[in-house]
């Protein structure tokens, strides 16, 4: 399991977080599979006593407080919900590009179930000329002919709503898109959350770390040292884990943003593959029969592998039926809604029909190197992709030790639906 199936990470108590504009925090506190390369990060450290820190805090309180005694003060201390912060375990200084972004789990949040939404597909009646997105002097340059492209000379964070639009529509026709030389980074936290919420409501990721304050922005995060590569790879042969984004959710992600944080000089690359050719590939009869089916998503393992290495759980699980051939609401073009991380079985089949049908379009999206494209990451990079239709991958391959750190904004999109079959010409 892997959206980047890479680590995230932080510790110690903070002030409440203060609910802000968007509707999803006004409620009480309550994804990638394991997008977090190294969940094993996530286990808590069991700290050891320490005598003289302990007797000193106990003094302190007595003083304040004399009618408490230490078995008050130790019972009070022993119910402050869990906090772990990166920084911490840095010794509390940090070479982090962006020392504020570095990942924090807090035991202490808690989130009630979603609530469905009406979600806007701002695509759908975007300007296909894209005259508000790629502006005089920008550049646009195909990745691959199927998949991908790269852009330059274009701001995001300063588009305008048409040229938002435009960006939806050309990230769907495209699959994914990379925007160098980027500001998103460098803008406070809020202000890049104030730009993705255009796409859709956040999203908060269950398990993964994220800013203190911020839970809408899902890390991804490898230190790079002590020998995690190592570590990495101990029981597999490859990092390769391609997924989709929390697609057990009832409305899995849409437009989704990465940014860059820190990355390797090289190495650290991420793979896209694209669904809808996948699909495509596929011959009449295969097609036509796989629509009609619907497959399970399922977020219990994820949040069960959290729980049983000391990680957070800040949402309880869910897992929701799609349909196994999705249609995208501002192209009309059918995609293959499957992943590895997070779809379990084929609802109807049984077991051995569904497995051996899910291992066949598991297999075939994953060796389709011919409609995948691979994102090198450079600094101020933000890669945006559509969630519906496509799949992708860390590529753990660096053991130079360097810091590999990214920030998600992941807005959810509407339910998967699917359009009927309709015969393709002889």
């Amino acid at each position: 399991m892997a959206t980047e199936f890479i680590g995230q990470a932080e510790t110690a108590v903070s002030a409440p977080i203060t609910p802000r504009e968007f509707p999803e925090r006004l409620a009480i506190r309550a994804d990638s599979p394991i997008e977090q390369d190294q969940l094993d990060d996530q286990k808590i450290p069991v700290e050891q006593e320490k005598p003289v820190e302990q007797e000193k805090f106990v003094e302190q309180v007595k003083s304040v407080e004399p009618e408490k005694s230490v078995e008050e003060v130790r019972s009070v201390e022993q119910d402050k919900p869990k906090i772990r912060r990166v920084i911490d375990e840095e010794g509390g200084s940090t070479t982090a590009t962006y020392p504020h972004y570095l990942p924090v789990w807090d035991h202490g949040e808690k989130y009630p179930p979603w609530e469905r939404f009406t979600h806007t597909e701002h695509g759908k009646d975007a300007d296909p000329s894209f005259k508000d997105l790629l502006v005089v002097g920008s550049k646009l340059q195909h990745l691959t002919p199927s998949t991908g492209s790269e852009v330059t000379g274009v701001q995001l964070s300063k588009l305008s709503h048409a040229g938002k639009d435009q960006l939806a529509l050309l990230v769907a026709q495209r699959k994914v898109v990379v925007f160098r030389d980027q500001d998103l980074a460098g803008l406070p936290i809020q202000e890049a959350l104030e730009f993705g919420a255009y796409f859709g409501r956040h999203h908060i990721h269950p398990t993964s770390g994220a800013p203190e304050g911020y839970p809408e922005i899902h890390l991804v995060y490898r230190n790079g040292g002590n020998g995690e590569f190592d570590s990495f790879l101990a029981n597999r042969n490859s990092g390769v884990a391609w997924h989709s984004d929390v697609t057990y959710e009832e409305q899995p992600p849409g437009t989704t943003f990465l940014i860059i944080l820190d990355t390797p000089e090289v190495g650290g690359d991420t793979a896209f593959v694209n669904h809808v050719e996948a699909y495509n590939r596929l011959s009449p009869a295969i097609k036509e029969r796989l629509h009609g089916l619907t497959a399970v998503h399922s977020g219990f393992e994820q949040a069960e592998f959290s729980r049983s290495h000391g990680g957070v759980v800040r949402r309880e699980p869910v897992k929701h039926s799609h349909p196994l051939v999705r249609t995208h609401p501002a192209t009309g073009e059918k995609a293959l809604f499957v992943n590895g991380g997070f779809t379990r079985s084929i609802d109807g089949l049984k077991k051995e029909e569904s497995e051996y049908l899910l291992k066949f379009l598991l297999d075939h999206i994953g060796r389709g190197i011919d409609y995948q494209a691979r994102v090198r990451w450079a600094p101020k990079t933000v890669v945006v992709w559509d969630n519906r239709l496509t799949s992708h991958s860390a590529i753990v391959d660096w053991v130079t030790g360097e810091r590999r750190h990214l920030a998600r904004i992941t807005p959810q999109a509407e339910r998967p639906y699917e359009t009927p079959y309709a015969a393709e010409a002889k």
